[in-house]
C-alpha cells in the first residue's frame, strides 16, 4: 500500500512536469516524490530496515522459547543447517518482495505513462533491486544475530529497531557535530578546514547501511550522478557534461554495495559462531 502510495506521487509528478521531463521517465518513478508522498527509493530506504528486523528478531529464540528447537536438532540434519535455513529462507523471501515490488512497480508505471522503458534504464532497475535486497538482508542478519545473542524475542527486537533509528535518524547528527569539534569551521582557520570537516562528516556517515544505500540508490537511479565524494574545481574543469553509462554509475557503487555485503556476512557469520556454541537443551 506505501509502495503504491508512492507511485502515484511518482506518477503525479511526472504528469505535472511533462513539458521538462528529461530522458529518464522510467527511473523517475523510483526517485520523483509528490508534496508529502515519499518516492519509492525514500520508501525502501526508510522502511525496508523493518522487513529484516521482523523477518529474523524471533527466527531462533521463538524455536528456543517453544521447546521447538530441541525436536528439530533431533532430527538427522545438521545444526548448521539450523542458522543457514532460518538466514537463506529470509534472504529468499526479501528478493522474491523487492523483485515483486519492482515488478508491479514498473507495470503501472508503464501502463500509466505509456512510455517504455530503455535498455538502460532496465538495467539500473535490476541494479536498484538487487541493491535494496542486499540492504534489507543486512538487517536480516543484524536481527538473527540478536535473536541468537539474547532468549526473549522483544529483547532483540527492541535491539534492532534502536540500531535501525540511530543509523536512519541521529547519525548524520553525531557524524556533523564530530566533525565540527575536529575540524571547526570558524573564524581563519575555518576556511582552510571546509574540504576536510566535509571528508570527515562524510566518512562517518557512511558507516551507517541507511546512507550508504541513499547514497547508492541516487547514484544508479540518477545517471546525471557522475561522482560520489568531495570534488575540486580542478577536477570539474574541462569535464563535459552528460549522463554517466551505467557501467560507470556501478563503478561509483561498487564500494558501497561490497561494504553492505561485508556488513552482512560480519553479522551473519559471528551470529553462527555464537549458534554453534551455544548448548540448546539447556
Amino acid at each position: 500500500m506505501a509502495s503504491l502510495a508512492s507511485l502515484y506521487g511518482a506518477v503525479s509528478g511526472i504528469q505535472e512536469s511533462t513539458g521538462n521531463a528529461g530522458d529518464f521517465i522510467f527511473l523517475s518513478l523510483f526517485t520523483t516524490s509528490s508534496g508529502s508522498i515519499p518516492s519509492i527509493a525514500s520508501f525502501l530506504a526508510f522502511l525496508g530496515p523493518l522487513v529484516g528486523i521482523v523477518l529474523g528478531f524471533d527466527a531462533l529464540n521463538r524455536e528456543r522459547s517453544l521447546g521447538t528447537l530441541n525436536r528439530l536438532v533431533s532430527q538427522p540434519i545438521y545444526r548448521d543447517a539450523v542458522i543457514n535455513g532460518k538466514f537463506l529462507a529470509g534472504t529468499t523471501a526479501i528478493l522474491v518482495m523487492v523483485l515483486g515490488l519492482g515488478i508491479v512497480v514498473s507495470a503501472v508505471g508503464l501502463v500509466t505513462i505509456g512510455i517504455p522503458p530503455a535498455a538502460e534504464e532496465i538495467g539500473r532497475v535490476f541494479a536498484f533491486l538487487l541493491l535494496t535486497s542486499v540492504y534489507m538482508s543486512f538487517w536480516l542478519a543484524l536481527s538473527i544475530l540478536f535473536s541468537v545473542i539474547w532468549r526473549h524475542a522483544a529483547t532483540a527486537a527492541l535491539a534492532g529497531i534502536s540500531i535501525w533509528i540511530f543509523l536512519s535518524f541521529f547519525m548524520s547528527m553525531v557524524a556533523g557535530t564530530l566533525a565540527d569539534l575536529i575540524y571547526p569551521l570558524e573564524g581563519i582557520e575555518g576556511l582552510f578546514n571546509q574540504v576536510k570537516n566535509y571528508s570527515l562528516e562524510l566518512s562517518l556517515e557512511r558507516i551507517s547501511p541507511y546512507y550508504l544505500y541513499g547514497e547508492a540508490a541516487s547514484t544508479i537511479l540518477n545517471p546525471n550522478v557522475r561522482s560520489i565524494g568531495v570534488i575540486t574545481m580542478s577536477q570539474v574543469s574541462g569535464a563535459i557534461s552528460g549522463y554517466l553509462p551505467l557501467g560507470q554509475s556501478l563503478l561509483l557503487v561498487w564500494p558501497h554495495l561490497v561494504g553492505m555485503v561485508a556488513l552482512a556476512a560480519v553479522c551473519f557469520a559471528v551470529s553462527y559462531v555464537c549458534f554453534m556454541r551455544q548448548e540448546i537443551r539447556a
